[in-house]
């Protein structure tokens, strides 16, 4: 089983459970990025976590983002960045983008 199936399979038995839950999906990147398209990370309303989608403050934004998708049922694309000059600024140690979609499970 991949790391998305894992992650997949977790937010699947969290829903089964009563949980609601959002699945965030890295759509996009380009230069630095910790994450390849294809990561994801389910969020719970009550505040469980699994997978990645990249780590530190974007990782932050993106369960935050999760829960009001949660709560407003309304999907969102999230689009991140920092340029070269400035990620060393931020603890990066080049640019890069990352997009993530985030979506609530019906």
């Amino acid at each position: 089983m991949t790391e998305a199936e894992d992650v997949l399979a977790l937010a699947a038995q969290w829903r089964s459970e009563g949980e609601l839950v959002a699945i965030a999906t890295v759509t996009e990147t380009w230069g630095s990025s910790p994450r390849p398209a294809g990561s994801q990370m389910a969020v719970t309303r009550s505040g469980r976590m699994a997978g990645s989608v990249s780590g530190g403050c974007i990782e932050g934004a993106v369960a935050e983002a999760a829960l009001a998708s949660i709560a407003s049922g309304t999907p969102q694309l999230l689009d991140f960045g920092v340029t070269n000059e400035r990620a060393w600024e931020v603890g990066l140690a080049c640019g890069g983008k990352v997009k993530v979609f985030v979506e609530a499970l019906a």
